[in-house]
């Protein structure tokens, strides 16, 4: 006779209590020999090692990228300061040369201004230029600088390992 299939009351009793009892396996217990487990030992300290060995060049190299923004801001802060004065400089030149020229008489006397003030302009503004040039420089040194000192440190550290 074929088997009569089981009602749902049935197979309901012989469902496992938790779902994830079927996969709850018994394992003989097993000594591990000593050298399998002063291998794992010796690999979870070298991980430890290597773990906080990158652990602390990830700070330095945070600290670093941070004191090298900060540095670059105050420089691009800076530069930005100098190159408002220096248009302020330069525009009021400008309108002092054009209050200048409606007091001029002459055609010649127009000319001796016009002059003078291509001079000055020239000169001021190759002034600034040397000025900003001179602080742009500064800043870009000091905001490398520690990322030179990083790099430095790297390969004296490489060499020596």
């Amino acid at each position: 006779m074929a088997s009569q299939p089981k009602s749902v009351k049935s197979a309901v009793k012989t469902a496992p209590a938790t779902p994830f009892e079927a996969f709850n396996v018994t394992m003989p217990n097993v000594e591990m020999p000593a050298v399998f487990r002063d291998l794992a030992e010796k690999s979870i300290s070298q991980a430890r090692d290597a773990y906080s060995k990158m652990k602390v060049a990830a700070e330095e190299a945070t600290e670093l990228v941070e004191g090298t923004y900060e540095t670059a801001r105050e420089g691009a802060f800076a530069i930005s300061v100098k190159a408002l004065d220096a248009a302020k400089v330069n525009s009021d030149a400008s309108f002092d040369f054009a209050m200048s020229l409606f007091g001029a008489k002459t055609f010649a006397e127009v000319i001796e201004l016009q002059t003078s003030f291509a001079r000055k302009s020239f000169d001021t503004y190759g002034a600034q230029i040397k000025e900003i040039q001179d602080l742009t420089q500064k800043y870009v040194t000091e905001a490398t600088k520690p990322v030179t000192a990083q790099v430095e440190k790297s390969f004296h550290d490489l060499k020596a390992a």
